[in-house]
């Protein structure tokens, strides 16, 4: 997945798929995507009527523009129902919770191969996000981002994770397996989401802030969240500040100027400028650019 081709999701919003209260609103909130959720939030009485409500609820989400991602269940019982009824064209991806391994995110992709091609979809339409969320799926996390090119995305799923370790979800014991994601994501060329902390967090928003900023400066680009005053400070924070545009600008000005003279590192405001930090900054203005895109189809 070139970056051209990989998805902006800043933002994405965990949004119960039966609470009516959450999905009417849930597409004035700003985020760059919708998870409908068919687990976590929803009880084990309610997932059978939930799952028929996603093409409504899908409708209603998405109709500012953000791009509607759906979260499955995982035990193959649910899994397999959610996705036959969730696979549309209006439906970007499809999150995978407590993915095991690689032979399990092949085995969702021919489901969804069949689905798509029965529906007249183009087959590979649909986007796929691995949550790992277990011990065992961490050591199999590089394996996991490179089992289909349907896969977009892949996080480190803080509270399941921790509780399969019998620890608190805190920085210190999140750190190196959320890194470690973060490594396996981005060696097989998808985007690498999360933060280092707990995703229920949310009622100390300068604290979020500096998580999510830290976040932003490891390397990821985009989180979930599970409510709306998070958006927001997502969106901001895994974006360039306009400080970090300019300067963008002003370093992939001094290098073509500097290769024009035959010379491949240059001096720019008293620091030595060479070709990682020119490739930062145009990766900088690529993602901007993409922002602007995004906003101005939501505007």
């Amino acid at each position: 997945m070139t970056q051209a081709d990989a998805p902006l999701w800043r933002s994405l919003m965990f949004v119960p798929a039966n609470v009516d209260r959450f999905v009417d609103k849930a597409h004035t909130r700003g985020a760059d995507g919708i998870i409908i959720d068919l687990e976590d939030s929803v009880i084990p009485a309610e997932k059978a009527t939930a799952r028929t409500l996603v093409p409504d609820v899908a409708a209603k989400v998405g109709r500012a523009g953000a791009d509607v991602l759906v979260r499955i269940n995982r035990p193959w019982r649910l899994a397999v129902p959610d996705l036959e009824a969730v696979i549309a064209p209006a439906i970007e991806a499809v999150m995978l919770p407590k993915v095991a391994d690689a032979g399990h995110i092949r085995a969702i992709a021919e489901i969804i191969d069949e689905l798509e091609a029965e529906r007249g979809m183009a087959v590979g339409t649909t986007r796929l996000i691995a949550m790992i969320e277990t011990a065992d799926a961490l050591f199999h996390a590089r394996d996991i981002a490179g089992a289909s090119p349907r896969i977009a995305a892949m996080l480190l799923g803080s509270e399941d994770f921790s509780l399969d370790m019998g620890m608190e979800p805190e920085p210190e014991g999140l750190f190196q397996p959320t890194m470690q994601t973060a490594a396996a994501a981005r060696a097989a060329g998808i985007v690498p989401l999360g933060f280092i902390g707990s995703i229920a967090g949310f009622a100390d928003r300068d604290a979020f802030r500096q998580i999510v900023r830290r976040a932003a400066g490891l390397g990821f680009e985009g989180a979930c969240c599970i409510h709306p005053a998070q958006v927001d400070i997502l969106n901001q924070e895994f974006a360039p500040s306009a400080d970090e545009i300019d300067h963008a600008k002003r370093v992939t000005a001094a290098f073509d100027k500097a290769q024009a003279e035959g010379r491949g590192a240059f001096e720019m405001d008293g620091k030595m400028i060479d070709i990682p930090i020119v490739e930062r900054a145009r990766r900088a203005i690529a993602r901007q650019t993409a922002i602007e895109r995004r906003h101005g189809a939501t505007t």
